[in-house]
């Protein structure tokens, strides 16, 4: 499979984003994937998720949504409130870079999350209508996009762990609130990490699945 890949530097609101973009021959579509609250892009487990994306015939922007210097002062104070709209700004210039790329111009584009980072990508969402075809939540916490869910008229997925009753009680009331269509997917052992065996795989195989139906329809 030939593949461009290269390790790229996003200008957002006065910082520099470190991020990973790969577009395989062919791709149909991009997803950027936003990082740095919980993981960084370069995490063995994150770019697991870009390989089987890749694999789908996906492109990604893989980016980070802290700076270094940033990366390095948060850690030191973990616990304090993070500004997600601050972050849903950053990820709107994630896009704006992958726009003008040369190999990206032209794709559908989709945005995907895991835990807040799912926020952040509904956050920027209901900014982009119109750039944006579809968002991806894995074990996201879509909660936290607060009365932002409202605008959000693009597709979403949520895919949720089946074994967790409660995030799939919070998950639905969030899709309720969504002005757009919405799925939600049940994958069991489903984590952010993907830590057992097979997850990855099978949530990826959902992922693609929505995907399809969703650049048919659009």
């Amino acid at each position: 499979m030939s593949v461009i890949s290269q390790m790229v530097s996003v200008p957002a609101d006065r910082v520099t984003l470190a991020g990973e973009f790969v577009v395989p021959a062919s791709s149909r579509a991009t997803a950027v994937l936003a990082h740095g609250l919980h993981a960084s892009s370069q995490d063995p487990h994150v770019r697991s998720v870009a390989d089987e994306l890749h694999k789908a015939g996906f492109g990604t922007l893989a980016v980070d949504l802290f700076s270094e210097t940033e990366g390095r002062r948060i850690e030191r104070i973990e616990g304090q409130p993070v500004d997600l709209a601050m972050l849903g700004r950053r990820l709107v210039a994630a896009v704006d870079w992958v726009t003008i790329q040369p190999d990206a111009r032209g794709l559908p584009l989709l945005l995907c999350g895991s835990g807040a980072e799912a926020a952040v990508a509904l956050l920027a969402a209901a900014d982009l209508p119109e750039r944006v075809c579809a968002v991806v939540s894995c074990d996201g916490q879509p909660a936290l996009a607060g009365d932002a869910l409202e605008r959000v008229r693009v597709p979403v997925l949520f895919v949720v762990d089946d074994r967790e009753p409660q995030s799939l009680v919070a998950h639905q009331a969030a899709a309720r609130r969504l002005a757009g269509p919405h799925a939600v997917r049940e994958v069991p052992g489903l984590t952010r990490r993907f830590a057992e065996p097979g997850v990855l795989q099978r949530t990826a195989d959902v992922i693609r699945q929505w995907c399809d139906e969703v650049l048919r329809n659009g």
